[in-house]
């Protein structure tokens, strides 16, 4: 059925519209996360009193989950893109009002609710929602100049940031910024309006440093000495050094045992020292091709809201592993963020594969000719 042009059902026409090297390098991601699963939580699950191999059975059921979200949110048409993405937007807002409520405490900050047995991150669900909703309100507002859809992102981004960052999630909060900024540059904001964000931003991280301690003790865990650095990232380097260009073999590790957060924020230590160098180098390269080659085929396109959603999703999915990695590196402070379909974490790799899944549909050939009513 894949393999004829004459059949015109859905699975046809995705199959021959779909970017097939964003869709291998997305699942190469995937499969090289249960890999590094499979080592890196073991030893973590043992150490908080859970068996050995809880947190691979977990991962092993989210991320055909994950892997059957995204290909099926990218049969869809545009039009069923930009509606998903405003409901899903108002539906995370409102489950990230309530971890305010009856959030679950974790590592200083309750970020957390409980759904029928499984703990939800709702912030994760928020970004691809919000950018997508942004670039369509974005769109609105060049298509229609009667349309306030520069004043109602805007005010949108007030509100999402302003929750975040009280949770406090400020890496997240960081993220969102810059994404939602770039899109309102792409879609025209004057020059100057950019230095002012710009100077905005900052004001914003030296308010974060006063405001929330954890924040500090990161800042000044990163330029501390070498015998001042956090646990995590003198393991975290010393796996580094440990693998050196080839690696110890797999399951071979010894420092990736002692890590704390071995299988979610610092997997790419226990890439390192396990694989090596190549490991680390292919890794980037799959993230490299993706966000690269979404912003091509998102410039190849003439439709507004194409380039916005698509350049807006490709950045956070680039930027989102350019702060996993750096952290771990200790090129910046520490983040708490996840490494996109790596990190073990049910919330992370959904949410990750409803990004993907709507720029995957997004990008897809032609894919603005199946609405012929596109705004």
């Amino acid at each position: 059925m894949l393999s004829s042009h004459s059949n015109r059902s859905r699975l046809t026409n995705w199959w021959w519209t779909v970017d097939k090297t964003i869709l291998i390098c997305i699942c190469a991601l995937m499969l090289i996360g249960i890999f590094l699963t499979f080592s890196a939580s073991p030893a973590v699950a043992t150490r908080i009193g859970y068996g050995n191999y809880h947190f691979i059975k977990r991962h092993l059921f989210f991320a055909p989950i994950a892997f059957g979200v995204m290909i099926f949110i990218s049969m869809q048409r545009l039009k069923i893109i930009r509606r998903m993405s405003l409901v899903g937007y108002l539906v995370a807002i409102f489950l990230v009002m309530l971890t305010f409520i009856t959030g679950e405490a974790n590592k200083g900050a309750a970020r957390w609710i409980s759904l029928c047995g499984f703990s939800l991150q709702p912030s994760e669900f928020v970004k691809p929602f919000f950018i997508v909703t942004a670039a369509w309100l974005f769109a609105g507002h060049r298509q229609h100049s009667e349309f306030p859809g520069h004043w109602i992102s805007t005010l949108l981004f007030c509100l999402t940031a302003g929750l975040i960052v009280i949770q406090p999630d400020v890496g997240m909060t960081f993220v969102i910024t810059l994404v939602w900024g770039f899109q309102f540059y792409l879609s025209g904001l004057p020059i100057i309006l950019v230095a002012v964000l710009a100077v905005m931003g900052m004001g914003g991280l030296i308010a974060a440093y006063f405001l929330f301690p954890h924040f500090q003790v990161r800042f000044h865990q990163f330029f501390a000495s070498n015998g001042e650095l956090s646990f995590q990232v003198k393991k975290s380097l010393e796996a580094f050094q440990s693998g050196n260009l080839f690696g110890r073999g797999p399951g071979e590790g010894i420092v990736r045992s002692h890590i704390p957060d071995a299988h979610t924020d610092f997997i790419y230590a226990v890439a390192a020292e396990e694989y090596g160098v190549f490991l680390c180098l292919f890794i980037i390269i799959l993230y490299a091709v993706i966000v690269v080659r979404s912003l091509v085929l998102s410039c190849k396109d003439n439709n507004l809201f194409i380039i916005l959603s698509a350049s807006g999703l490709a950045a956070s999915f680039g930027l989102q592993s350019i702060i996993n990695m750096a952290s771990t590196l200790h090129l910046i402070p520490t983040k708490g963020m996840t490494l996109p379909f790596i990190s073990y974490g049910g919330s992370s790799i959904i949410a990750t594969a409803l990004g993907m899944g709507m720029l995957i549909a997004i990008t897809r050939k032609n894919v603005h000719a199946e609405d012929k009513d596109d705004v």
